[in-house]
């Protein structure tokens, strides 16, 4: 873990991290701390630059496998929270902290009748991983309505940035590929269109049966794989493969959705990666597809992997 080196007041040591990630996998982080507010998140990240302290900002965990090993820097838990609705003459512009849950920013825009993100209802990230993985489900993506996002470097200070400035790709963005190394997302704008209110009730209200009836409850990271296409999506190519609800150790490959790698209670980060890598070798044997992971590993040996990006939701 790291050396010793003076610990901010709020930062915490040798924290499992286990508890927050989704799939409850983790090992310790050497410091932790918890922010509220954007003051906050630029001040953690200020103190860990200053003290040549890796960091590394969270959300909710969810896309996300930390290693056995944990991580030898700042963890950042991001929780600031705030959703402002500046009207237009066609819908909204609609300015949301980037540690503000998805499914609370889709049911208050939802309920002032604007349609757009009612797909992020049933995602168990925040604002910021969505602009990070262009999140979406249902149809929809991040992307489809993302105008700006604000950013900040301990180095080069706060800055905004536009959507087309991002690289958007399915699942993919500039932070994902390490175009952006450093910078924390601070906030993201969004441009929503006006709707029946009944109707943007009924898409939520499809979107939570729809993820009853198709997704598992366990715990879990969240969908493992990218889908290669719309005519084979992951989870129909691992259950083709024999691979629905095949594990190692204690994870496995959900019996409700295939590309789901759910906790059974005692599983491991070596667990899930060698679950991956029984999950890419079957399919790329009997498909000859090259399966791309949509999760990440982050953490102490994982640095190397080609998957590893910066933030998570």
């Amino acid at each position: 873990m790291a050396g010793e080196r003076r610990t901010p007041n709020g930062w915490h040591r040798a924290v499992p991290l286990r508890k927050y990630t989704t799939i409850r996998i983790g090992g310790p982080a050497a410091y932790l701390t918890k922010v509220r507010t954007v003051e906050e998140l630029v001040r953690a990240v200020e103190q860990a630059y200053r003290q040549g302290i890796p960091y590394r900002v969270i959300g909710r965990g969810s896309n996300l496998v930390v290693s056995d090993a944990g991580f030898d820097g700042l963890v950042v838990v991001n929780q600031t929270d705030g959703i402002s609705v500046d009207p237009t003459a066609d819908g909204a512009v609609v300015r949301a902290a980037s540690g503000t849950a998805l499914p609370k920013l889709a049911r208050v825009t939802a309920g002032l009748g604007l349609t757009g993100l009612e797909w992020a209802v049933q995602v168990p990230g925040t604002v910021g991983g969505a602009v990070v993985n262009n999140a979406g489900a249902f149809g929809g993506a991040t992307a489809d309505v993302l105008e700006l996002v604000e950013v900040f470097h301990p180095k080069h200070g706060r800055t905004t940035w536009r959507a087309e400035e991002l690289g958007l790709a399915y699942r993919d963005s500039r932070f994902r590929r390490g175009q952006a190394d450093g910078w924390v997302i601070l906030a993201a704008t969004f441009r929503l269109v006006r709707s029946d209110p009944a109707d943007a009730a009924a898409r939520l209200r499809a979107a939570v049966e729809h993820r009853r009836r198709t997704q598992p409850f366990e715990p879990s990271a969240g969908s493992t794989f990218k889908n290669p296409g719309p005519e084979a999506p992951a989870g129909w190519l691992l259950d083709r493969a024999g691979l629905k609800g095949a594990g190692v150790g204690g994870v496995m490959f959900s019996p409700l959705h295939a590309n789901f790698i759910i906790n059974r209670g005692d599983g491991t980060a070596a667990d899930v990666l060698a679950l991956v890598d029984l999950g890419r070798r079957e399919v790329r044997a009997r498909f000859g597809i090259d399966l791309e992971l949509e999760i990440e590993f982050f953490g102490a040996g994982f640095e190397a992997r080609r998957e590893v990006k910066l933030w998570a939701g």
